[in-house]
C-alpha cells in the first residue's frame, strides 16, 4: 500500500451511518509514536463529546481501528478521508 496519512491538524468529516443519523466525526491526529500515525475520534459537535475510537496508520500507511462504535464501513470512510485529506486555502 502507497497511501500515506495526509491530515496533519484537526479536522472534521462526514460519516454516512448504516443505522440511524448520519454524523460528523471530529478527527484529531495524536502523534505520540514515530512509527504510527494516531487519529483519535470524536462526536463532532458536542459539549461533552463522544470518544469513538482511535486509527492508527503504520509507515506503509495500512490502517487499524482501535475502538468498538464505528462498523467496518464507517471505519472505510474515515480512513479514506484521513488518507485523501486535502486542505482548502
Amino acid at each position: 500500500m502507497t497511501n500515506r496519512a495526509c491530515l496533519n491538524k484537526e479536522a472534521k468529516a462526514w460519516v454516512k451511518r448504516r443505522k440511524g443519523a448520519d454524523e460528523i466525526v471530529r478527527v484529531v491526529p495524536d502523534n505520540e509514536n514515530a512509527l504510527i500515525t494516531t487519529y483519535k475520534l470524536y462526536t463532532a459537535f458536542d459539549d461533552n463529546p463522544d470518544y469513538l475510537g482511535r486509527i492508527l496508520f503504520d509507515a506503509q500507511g495500512y490502517w487499524i481501528y482501535d475502538g468498538e462504535t464505528l462498523s467496518v464501513a464507517e471505519q472505510e470512510q474515515l480512513a479514506k478521508f484521513i488518507i485523501n485529506y486535502v486542505e482548502v486555502i
